[in-house]
């Protein structure tokens, strides 16, 4: 049978390894080229194309997306963005901004004779519905019949993303989907336009399913990563997602079990152990390491879980970190997760 244009090919996908070290996302600087060369140098098992929002509109997480929904387009807003009848400057500026990212990250990819696997990031259906403005002023959240649509050409520009990535760079990819929003969506603490105009909180099933829509879209693994002060992990578990992230100084007593739930049921964790601000003190890897490995023995899990369930990265975006703390935290990810993989059952911190 015949595939159709714009169809994307399915292929069996690749599994997110553990016992390897990435980034969340987001870069200090400007300049596309010196933070791929760096990302690809400090993160290379999973290196990822980095967002830089220092460059204003359109770069980043919320206006990056109007480079990849399909037929449809944004505007700013005094509050952000909004969704526009016809592509204007908005638009032209982030599918710009995107493309010299993707061409940094190729000619980097092929200077640096990198193989195996990067990783992209956009925001998820949750957050982008919750940030986003309808024409008229309300957040999309607010219309069922708008968040559908927005998920759907978000699904759609995805996989198109990820299949041009997939071929310039002769790369498996892996997607991760930025839910920073999710918890308030499901909490209802988003504020409306008004004080007589409040934002519903949206049911788990509900959310689930647009979440689930765009996941399930994807012919590749998706982590699905939360920054929110409490994460919403029995509902991230509940997902289609191959592997989740969260800030590990979020992790609370009440939250062990859905943890120790996720990895029973096959899941990988991405652990943001690294601070995103240079503590006072300059961390060793050891103290980096040491909360992840304390978590695994506290659930009672064999240290292997390490080597193949659990991915260290920032506990966040790294935008607006200097960037020698940058550099440093990618390196710090990349030894603890070396020491994760090679000797787990060996490491020590009484």
């Amino acid at each position: 049978m015949a595939k159709e244009a714009g169809e994307i090919e399915a292929q069996e996908p690749v599994r997110i390894r553990g016992g390897i070290a990435t980034g969340v996302g987001s870069w200090p600087g400007t300049d596309p080229r010196e933070a791929a060369a760096t990302i690809i140098g400090e993160l290379p098992d999973l290196p990822h194309l980095v967002e830089l929002p220092g460059r204003g509109v359109g770069s980043d997480m919320i206006g990056r997306v109007s480079a990849l929904l399909v037929d449809m387009r944004f505007d700013t807003t005094t509050r952000g963005y909004r969704l526009a009848a016809r592509p204007g400057a908005v638009s032209r500026r982030a599918r710009d901004l995107l493309r010299s990212d993707l061409d940094a990250l190729e000619e980097a990819w092929a200077t640096t004779g990198s193989v195996g696997t990067v990783k992209l990031q956009a925001t998820g259906p949750l957050t982008l519905a919750a940030q986003l403005e309808l024409p008229v002023g309300h957040r999309v959240l607010t219309d069922s019949g708008a968040v559908r649509d927005l998920s759907e050409s978000l699904a759609e520009g995805l996989a198109e993303h990820v299949d041009e990535v997939r071929k310039r760079l002769g790369a498996e990819v892996v997607l991760q989907l930025d839910e920073p929003s999710l918890t308030d969506v499901l909490n209802g603490f988003l504020r409306g336009v008004s004080v007589l105009n409040t934002v519903r909180a949206v049911p788990e099933p509900e959310a689930l399913a647009v979440l689930d829509a765009v996941i399930t879209a994807q012919a590749v693994p998706v982590l699905v990563h939360t920054c929110a002060d409490e994460p919403a992990l029995s509902f991230l578990r509940s997902s289609a997602a191959t592997a989740i992230g969260f800030d590990m100084d979020t992790v609370t007593t009440r939250a062990l079990d859905d943890i120790g739930e996720t990895l029973d049921a096959g899941k990988q964790l991405a652990l943001g152990l690294v601070p995103t601000t240079p503590p006072g003190k300059p961390p060793t890897w050891r103290d980096i390491a040491e909360p992840g490995v304390r978590l695994i023995d506290r659930l009672g899990l064999r240290r292997t879980v390490l080597a193949t369930q659990i991915l260290v990265a920032p506990a966040c975006g790294l935008a607006d970190a200097p960037l020698e703390w940058a550099r440093r935290a990618l390196r710090l990810s990349t030894e603890v997760a070396r020491a994760y993989a090679e000797e787990p059952e060996s490491l020590d911190f009484s």
